[in-house]
């Protein structure tokens, strides 16, 4: 079966190739812990794959027989500009990959939209100070979670799509962006995820959701990987776990893998060692 690489390189060979396509998979991890590292390889290693092959192949390796990487990577941010984005995943893995990388990489900016109905100064997301036209205008704007939709049906199909992140809209919520709202937009885009036959990967922060709305989330989308951490003895590690996912999780447990230990290095996050069931 075809397969999108997660462009994490062991948990890919492990895999078969990356994810089957037309999933949404929720990245959901205790702060720190991986999650948002796991986002930052995954659209830097594929759009390397397009952008340079020999630092592809030394960061990476060489793609399963059955993966291929999406003609194109789009970045989802509801409150970060590109240019700090690039700053923040140069901090990530090795800057020579992210520079050859990040003209591979689309960069959606949704702070206009979602900061317009808040108290914060027009000037402190766009730059500019609001001006009294701007204030009749405010409530005919475009709702973040439209702009979202939008941005989707026009770039998901058949490419990585990274939303950065879930966590924002939790804190965001109000009588124009209900909780419901946001489960709803999920469950809809695992719908219609299926039938644009890429990849979406949602981050989350768990510290920021009760179990029940976690719960609401994980069935709202096709696979999650919980990323926490471990403590034993005097050491701490990040650890991965894929809780649920199709044409993935059954692999895994025909290998009675249970759990990954992962590590940041200048080629992002990789899987550093498995934890099987003895």
């Amino acid at each position: 079966m075809h397969s999108i690489p997660f462009g994490v390189p062991r948990l890919d060979s492990i895999i078969g190739g990356g994810a089957p396509p037309g999933n949404v998979v929720l990245l959901a991890g205790e702060s720190g812990a991986g999650a948002r590292e796991f986002l930052y390889t995954s659209a830097t290693m594929n759009a390397l794959s397009h952008a340079d092959e020999d630092l592809f192949d030394l960061h990476y390796g060489t793609l399963d027989d059955t993966a291929s990487p999406p003609p194109e990577i789009h970045y989802v941010s509801f409150t970060s500009g590109e240019q700090y984005l690039r700053e923040e995943m140069a901090y990530t893995m090795d800057s020579d990959v992210v520079e050859a990388a990040i003209d591979y990489i689309e960069f959606h900016d949704l702070s206009p939209e979602y900061f317009q109905l808040s108290p914060i100064p027009r000037e402190w997301y766009l730059g500019q100070p609001t001006q009294l036209e701007d204030l009749g205008h405010r409530h005919n704007r475009e709702s973040v979670l439209g702009a979202l939709g939008n941005t989707l049906s026009e770039h998901a199909p058949g490419n990585l799509v990274v939303i950065d992140s879930l966590t924002d809209l939790v804190a965001g919520r109000s009588e124009d962006m209900t909780w419901s709202d946001i489960a709803m937009v999920m469950k809809g885009l695992e719908k219609a995820s299926y039938q644009w036959g890429g990849l979406i990967l949602a981050l989350v922060s768990t510290e920021a959701l009760s179990e029940t709305e976690l719960g609401i989330l994980k069935g709202a989308t096709d696979g999650t990987l919980l990323f926490k951490w471990e403590t034993g003895g005097s050491k701490r590690a990040r650890t991965m776990v894929v809780q649920e996912f199709r044409g993935v999780l059954s692999r895994l447990e025909s290998e009675n893998i249970v759990q990954f230990e992962t590590e940041i290095n200048e080629s992002g996050l990789d899987v550093s060692d498995v934890r099987k069931i003895r």
